[in-house]
């Protein structure tokens, strides 16, 4: 995994590289280096009109050497300068010896020389404010950034490149001026890179460039949305000294070292049994969606166990998994139904409940009854004479995941959410871990990392709190974001294709907090596939199943 850090640990990271012998002066030079070269990737060529916004600190200094590169390897560079001192500067005195052409705020009034650079520029590079900076924007930089906003908007409006184009693309729409792109140097002036909070001034980036590790407010609202692509460079600082920050973000890499392995050799065992209890009469696709979805990440035989009045509606739509049909009450799961599993459910290697299965009270009672074990039959002591000996040991239920009507049933049964078993994966969308622990959703959203985590150990359970970049927690475990936020995903039955993935990886032998993890991140992707090709909107819940094991073959 790849760390995610609060602003104070960069700083830390960044002494103790210092100390052990990776100077600052080398990093420096190591991060505009990496913005030069994520410029060029993805410029293609030069020549290009670059105009680099270059503040004081050391993220002016960033700038400053990317400014270099770049102006070697032909690009058409010019630096304005804000607040930064005439004392002596080695990036600015390097830049200055190549003849790069500087400009300084203080010498334009009204930044009148400001926006005819930022007319001519392809690409502008914001290197005004590093991740250190607090607080609203102050002194004449608001103006100067809102100076900066409104050539772009005019620009924009008028007519720009096909966004799709490469950055700083010369393809032209009927003769207009090229797309102005917005490069950020670790971070767009004004986000608060541990809160994600945004200055009203500050420029939306189409890609920041980040050294080492992300930092937390790039993936945070409403930050996030200013953040564009995110690059993370390597600047030199060795691994080892992170190794005690407790938030990551997943990676591939790690995502495909978990997955299941996949034999030669293997039948239908091999990759386990997944119990799915689920759907109502009101909702016939939620149990589709889930098993579906179960088998499509590799679970070798699915079980849907739903209400018999809607088995016909179902098992017409899907013939692959085995049902197992309950009693019901005008189409919702009855406590009766307990009955019907008691002899079926351990026999399973993994088990979600929730999908679809309605909040009626009849329905809390089931779950109830599921939750402290009413399901199973008494097993009275077993007499040899004058001897007994003591009862079986009660089988305890499969790998639970609870999702989606499971949830808002678990709220009305607070003392149980203290008592869950310990391999259990609970789902919430904000929503949902509101009812949950009885914080309004806006407290939620403010610490989502914080949240999730104290929940995680208050109930000794994994906690996928669901959303743009979802995290994932458990108990003595780091907490760890899903890399994606995607409005496509902002539609009816992705959570159940989510819930499916989840419980279709543990019914083949991950661990709860490895499957919530490598489940988020599969369908997470696969919906960034669909994106790709689709758009932001339009994408129904049933898109993402196909692109399941496209995504699994792409990790692997």
């Amino acid at each position: 995994m790849m760390k995610l850090v609060t602003v104070e640990e960069m700083r830390r990271l960044e002494e103790a590289a210092n100390a052990s012998g990776l100077t600052y002066a080398t990093m420096m030079e190591n991060a505009g280096r990496a913005v030069a070269q994520a410029i060029h990737a993805r410029r293609g060529k030069a020549p290009c009109a670059v105009t680099i916004l270059a503040g004081p600190g050391n993220n002016g200094g960033d700038g400053l050497v990317a400014a270099r590169y770049l102006w070697q390897w032909g690009y058409l560079v010019r630096v304005y300068l804000w607040k930064r001192s005439q004392a002596p500067d080695l990036p600015l005195e390097a830049a200055k010896a190549l003849g790069i052409p500087i400009l300084r705020d203080e010498e334009d009034a009204g930044f009148a020389r400001l926006r005819e650079a930022t007319r001519q520029a392809e690409i502008i590079v914001d290197a005004l404010l590093g991740t250190g900076a607090k607080g609203p924007l102050r002194g004449n930089l608001p103006d100067l950034l809102a100076c900066v906003n409104e050539v772009l908007a005019q620009r924009r409006a008028a007519g720009a490149c096909d966004p799709l184009q490469p950055l700083g693309g010369v393809l032209q729409s009927q003769g207009k001026a090229p797309r102005p792109w917005v490069v950020a140097v670790d971070t767009p002036s004004g986000l608060d890179c541990d809160t994600g909070a945004i200055d009203e001034a500050a420029l939306r980036a189409d890609l920041t460039v980040t050294f080492a590790y992300p930092k937390r407010g790039h993936l945070a609202f409403p930050g996030a949305e200013f953040v564009g692509e995110l690059l993370v460079a390597d600047i030199g600082i060795p691994p080892a000294l992170a190794q005690g920050i407790p938030i990551e973000v997943a990676t591939p890499a790690q995502v495909a070292a978990w997955l299941p392995k996949r034999p030669l050799n293997a039948h239908k065992g091999t990759f386990g049994k997944a119990l799915i209890i689920a759907g109502s009469t009101n909702y016939v696709g939620a149990p589709r969606l889930a098993a579906e979805a179960a088998y499509r990440v590799g679970a070798g035989l699915v079980t849907l166990a739903l209400a018999g009045s809607v088995y016909g509606a179902v098992a017409s739509r899907l013939t692959e998994p085995t049902y197992l049909v309950l009693p019901d009450d005008m189409g919702v799961l009855t406590a009766d139904a307990l009955k019907v599993l008691a002899d079926r459910l351990t026999g399973y290697d993994a088990l979600l409940v929730g999908p679809g299965l309605g909040q009626e009270k009849v329905t809390e009672a089931f779950l109830a009854g599921l939750l402290s074990g009413q399901w199973r039959a008494p097993r009275p002591p077993i007499g040899f004479g004058a001897i007994e000996t003591a009862p079986a040991a009660e089988a305890p239920l499969p790998p639970l995941v609870l999702d989606a009507d499971a949830l808002n049933l678990l709220a009305r049964l607070p003392e149980r959410l203290n008592h869950l078993p310990a391999d259990t994966v609970l789902t919430p969308h904000p929503g949902e871990m509101a009812r949950l622990t009885g914080l309004t959703r806006e407290e939620i959203g403010a610490d989502r990392l914080g949240v999730a985590r104290r929940f995680a150990e208050a109930w000794r359970c994994t906690v996928l709190l669901k959303g743009a970049y979802t995290v994932v927690a458990a108990p003595e475990a780091p907490t760890v974001v899903i890399p994606f936020a995607n409005p496509a995903l902002a539609t009816a039955g992705t959570g159940d294709v989510l819930a499916g993935a989840i419980v279709g990886l543990m019914a083949q032998g991950l661990t709860p907090y490895r499957a919530a993890i490598c489940g988020a991140y599969v369908h997470g992707l696969a919906a960034e596939i669909w994106r790709a090709s689709h758009g932001q909107a339009g994408m129904l819940a049933g898109d993402l199943l196909p692109l399941l094991p496209e995504v699994l073959r792409q990790l692997r």
